[in-house]
């Protein structure tokens, strides 16, 4: 049995301009981390002379099929056949966080089935091809509506600034912070789940038919990847950061209409007023996690006033996209 372990990932900056219509012509980065939440995937060997069918699928449904051209789930069906995988194999999906919350997961469940898909064939596949061969199949094969950095984060982990430029040019650089301020960054971190799942692909579509519209919003959400970066990697007071991540969720809310609600604003409003200096929802928008960033004395404070949310807790700087069990 093959078992491929794949991080989910947040992203504090630059968001949104590492979408190739994007940083193809005005250049993109963010600014982000790996986190210890992952996809779990499983593949075995099948003995379908056994059975009516030759491929079991497990994730919130069960499926089992004659042919992978009968799969329903498209990105399993289309890694199988980008491998040439015809039969014989049993493959069980599981996650620690819901799918669709703003975590990367799609991606990290794209790059976790090839890694395990290659392993299953006794291939290895280098980092970076797997993240360049994750994007490939999810914007050229999936045909969907998305950026660059949530492969990169799943395949390479870590806490990173990544770089985007030309046509499909990226640039991964791992920021070296000393395990003090890591943990001093960690420990103004908190993230609540707003119970709501969504696409992104629908406002990830919107913004590309705008992106021209929204490009002076996306430059300014560039800067601030710098300013984060350069306050993360200096002795600043961390408190800027919060700052900064409110002045990027103002920016992000401006993106698209579907980005916010009247239910997000006013969990984001109840943080703030109980000490959270910033925050943001993470991904697209729309639902899934909330990002806050508040100083650890007012951690029980900003509990209580979002009480009927469920905080997550999470180490941030995780590993890539590793096999576990071969």
């Amino acid at each position: 049995m093959i078992i491929s372990k794949t991080p989910l990932r947040i992203s504090f900056f630059g968001g949104g301009t590492d979408l190739p219509e994007y940083f193809s012509q005005h250049g993109g980065a963010v600014l982000g981390t790996a986190i210890d939440k992952f996809v779990y995937i499983s593949i075995s060997r099948f003995p379908s002379e056994l059975f009516d069918y030759s491929v079991r699928l497990a994730y919130s449904k069960v499926e089992n099929v004659k042919s992978v051209a009968d799969i329903q789930h498209a990105p399993v069906r289309e890694i199988l056949k980008l491998n040439n995988i015809q039969k014989d194999i049993e493959i069980s999906i599981s996650a620690d966080l819901p799918s669709f919350s703003g975590l990367g997961s799609s991606s990290s469940f794209t790059v976790g089935m090839l890694k395990a898909t290659k392993a299953f064939k006794n291939e290895h596949i280098a980092t970076n091809v797997l993240a360049r061969e994750a994007i490939r199949i999810e914007r050229e094969v999936l045909k969907e509506a998305v950026g660059f950095q949530d492969q990169a984060f799943a395949a390479f982990g870590g806490f990173n600034i990544i770089e985007f430029s030309g046509q499909d040019r990226m640039r991964v650089e791992r920021i070296s912070l000393s395990s003090d301020r890591e943990q001093e960054l960690k420990s103004h971190l908190m993230m609540f789940y707003t119970g709501i799942t969504r696409k992104a692909q629908n406002i990830e579509k919107t913004k590309i038919a705008n992106i021209e519209l929204l490009s002076p919003r996306l430059k300014a959400m560039r800067v601030m990847v710098d300013d984060a970066y350069s306050l993360l990697t200096s002795q600043s007071c961390l408190s800027r950061f919060g700052d900064l991540l409110h002045d990027s969720w103002l920016e992000k809310r401006q993106l698209s209409s579907e980005v916010s609600n009247s239910a997000i604003d006013l969990m984001y409003e109840k943080a703030r007023l109980a000490g959270a200096r910033g925050g943001k929802l993470l991904g697209a928008g729309g639902g899934g996690f909330m990002l806050f960033f508040v100083p650890p004395e007012r951690h029980e404070s900003v509990k209580k006033a979002l009480s009927n949310f469920h905080e997550i807790k999470f180490n941030i700087n995780a590993s890539g996209s590793t096999i576990i069990h071969s």
